[in-house]
């Protein structure tokens, strides 16, 4: 919230606008990490609240919520065989996604092809919400 009030001038005068990164733990409980859990799903709220707030600067405020993305937080995870196997049964592109995966959406939604879309989170997660 700092962050963006600070940012907000200089997003004003170029034109810019704020990707903010939320979670598939936005949309999901998030037993083994509920302080986490419930961070990502403030920050879709507040991607919320910005967009509205900051619109009157022509400023758009949107998120992207990555799945299961091989990171090194993740990594013991992916270590543990029944863990990792459980995860990847669910996701219906087979596999986790890598960093890279996040780029296609975050320069969409940095482009002039999002001049319309403001205060979504947009999930890419291989279609784990899905199922």
């Amino acid at each position: 919230m700092r962050l963006a009030n600070a940012f907000r001038p200089h997003l004003k005068a170029s034109r810019g606008c704020l990707i903010n990164i939320a979670s598939l733990y936005s949309y999901l409980g998030a037993p083994n990490v509920p302080a986490y859990g419930a961070a990502k799903a403030a920050v879709v709220s507040l991607t919320k609240s910005l967009a509205a707030s900051f619109a009157e600067d022509r400023i758009r405020v949107n998120a992207i919520a990555p799945g299961w993305t091989k990171t090194e937080m993740t990594r013991a995870g992916r270590e543990i065989t029944e863990l990792n196997a459980q995860i990847v049964s669910r996701i219906p592109a087979g596999d986790w996604a890598e960093p890279e995966d996040m780029a296609g959406t975050a320069i969409f939604l940095a482009s002039p092809a999002a001049r319309y879309v403001n205060g979504v989170t947009i999930p890419v997660d291989g279609g784990y919400l899905a199922t």
